[in-house]
């Protein structure tokens, strides 16, 4: 059963691996960029007039379907914070950002998945993290502004291929199904790699939440023995800033009960993963796929 959700991520490797020529050709880097801008705006000013969407666009909020005017987001943001980290994937045509927004002053943690065919949005998916109990970690103060290390943009003889970088990644899910540690399943950590979930330091040298934290490949990950499985979604990869965008699901307490649900971005170069950041939600288990199967 272990197996099941890495089987099915590298199913869709293959898929992202040969990308959509379409949406490549009608929207390089910074037309992905501005269409993201285009849609948060949209949020702020509650106007989902001003989204650009085919007429066949797919909507998923926290992973129920819906349609566009009724996504809550479009009526309850007030703010964009600081904090943004996009990832642009030019050969699938997607966009992805993970964003502090406000709702009248509350912080919320926002994912936000764009995919982009002929400059028309045509699946939007969004998962907004509210508080702590929706996400088990919910540190804003450390989500002031995008890292530095995530925002490194390598030279590109530092750059794996997609399919290395995408591979590299897939240690992480690997090191998660077999409960030990990521050193076991030869996870190429760099020395300093760190780990941030929700804002907060979960793994690297500046970890202190728990002994042994402060080496990710070492970090014990005995746990995972009782959470069930980790079902991972390839998201898409930024191949200019050698980012991999991975979306995982496993249990909160136990295998088959809440499912924690994880965006997973990671920072891979000079052959080695240098950074994992990411936003995370619980979701009842029945939204496991987040509705994208």
């Amino acid at each position: 059963m272990k197996t099941i959700g890495l089987a099915a991520a590298l199913a869709g490797m293959a898929v992202l691996a040969s990308g959509t020529a379409t949406a490549a050709d009608a929207c390089d880097r910074e037309c992905l960029r501005s269409t993201m801008t285009t849609f948060l705006h949209a949020l702020l000013e509650h106007d989902a007039g001003q989204i650009p969407v085919a007429t066949t666009v797919r909507v998923t909020e926290d992973g129920i379907e819906k349609p566009l005017e009724r996504l809550t987001l479009l009526n309850t943001v007030t703010r964009l914070r600081g904090y943004r980290q996009d990832i642009l994937d030019e050969r699938a045509g997607m966009a992805g950002t993970h964003i502090v927004v406000e709702e009248v002053g509350a912080p919320v943690l926002l994912v936000v998945r764009l995919e982009v065919v002929d400059e028309k949005i045509t699946e939007i998916e969004t998962v907004a993290t509210r508080s702590r109990s929706e996400g088990l970690i919910f540190n804003i103060d450390g989500l002031s502004a995008p890292s530095k290390v995530m925002n490194l943009a390598p030279r590109p003889e530092q750059l794996a291929s997609r399919e290395e970088a995408i591979e590299a990644a897939l240690h992480y899910p690997r090191g998660l199904n077999e409960a030990k540690t990521f050193a076991a399943v030869n996870a190429p950590f760099a020395p300093n790699a760190y780990r941030h979930e929700n804002g907060q330091v979960m793994a690297g040298p500046d970890c202190t939440f728990a002994p042994g934290c402060q080496n990710i490949a070492t970090q014990s990950l005995a746990i995972f023995e009782r959470l069930g499985d980790v079902a991972t979604r390839v998201i898409g990869v930024d191949e200019r800033m050698g980012i991999v965008w991975l979306r995982m699901a496993w249990g909160v307490q136990r295998e088959g009960g809440d499912q924690l649900t994880v965006w997973e971005a990671f920072k891979v170069y000079d052959g080695q993963i240098h950074a994992v950041e990411a936003f995370m939600k619980i979701l009842p288990i029945e939204l496991r796929s987040g509705g994208w199967e």
